[in-house]
């Protein structure tokens, strides 16, 4: 019931909105920022935050922005960021589905041919990454990767990838997962025709492991 009433919170445009606005955030938002980014009364942005953690969709966590400490540097500031655990209805997004079906393709196929399964997932990652992006409304590159969970977070040319929909087969085959990520991702951006784009793997810790960088930055 838990889980139930936290997404029923979300039904509420403001508190989610606000929800939406600490999850795209790469570091914990105080209430300040937040009721900045919302245009709204910090009273307001206030309550709603704090009903978002009670309800374990958020944190909160205390910290000095100025990186003082001791007498004279002030008290620490109520900050809050996405919640780690998951709740039943997958926020974020997972889409163990598609991974399921991607490997097990991959497998049936290579046992009927005698291919090898990796080269097998490669291909059919990328074609169903194809079909992902034919299929898709039109959007931009941006707008696309979020409806399929990836959170995307656009800065100077690259586009950080700030949830993996398939994380938990990733911390446990980051071999085969991110290699399937990759050619899914870049099939995605084939089908919306987006050849400004180029889906790289992301050696640098993070939520994924891959990210997408434009024309421009790659030159």
């Amino acid at each position: 019931m838990a889980d139930v009433a936290a997404v029923a919170a979300l039904e509420e445009p403001t508190r989610r909105r606000l929800y939406e606005l600490v999850a795209a955030a790469p570091e914990p938002i105080g209430r300040d920022e937040a009721a900045a980014g919302l245009e709204i009364p910090r009273s307001n942005a206030a309550f709603h935050l704090d009903r978002l953690a009670e309800l374990g969709l958020l944190e909160v966590v205390y910290a000095r922005r100025s990186g003082r400490s001791g007498p004279g540097a002030g008290r620490p500031a109520k900050l809050y960021r996405r919640a780690q655990r998951e709740i039943a209805v997958s926020l974020p997004q997972r889409r163990y589905d598609l991974a399921g079906r991607l490997l097990a393709g991959a497998i049936e196929q290579s046992g009927r041919t005698g291919e090898p399964v990796a080269e097998v997932l490669a291909r059919q990652s990328r074609e169903a990454g194809v079909e992902l992006g034919r299929t898709a409304r039109p959007a931009s590159v941006a707008d696309t990767l979020r409806h399929y969970g990836f959170e995307p977070r656009e800065v100077s040319g690259r586009i950080g990838l700030g949830n993996c929909p398939f994380r938990d087969l990733a911390s446990d085959y980051p071999d085969t997962v991110c290699r399937m990520n990759l050619h899914l991702l870049t099939g995605l951006l084939d089908g919306l025709g987006a050849a400004d784009w180029a889906a790289r793997p992301d050696p640098e810790p993070g939520p994924c492991c891959v990210r997408l960088e434009s024309a421009s930055r790659r030159s």
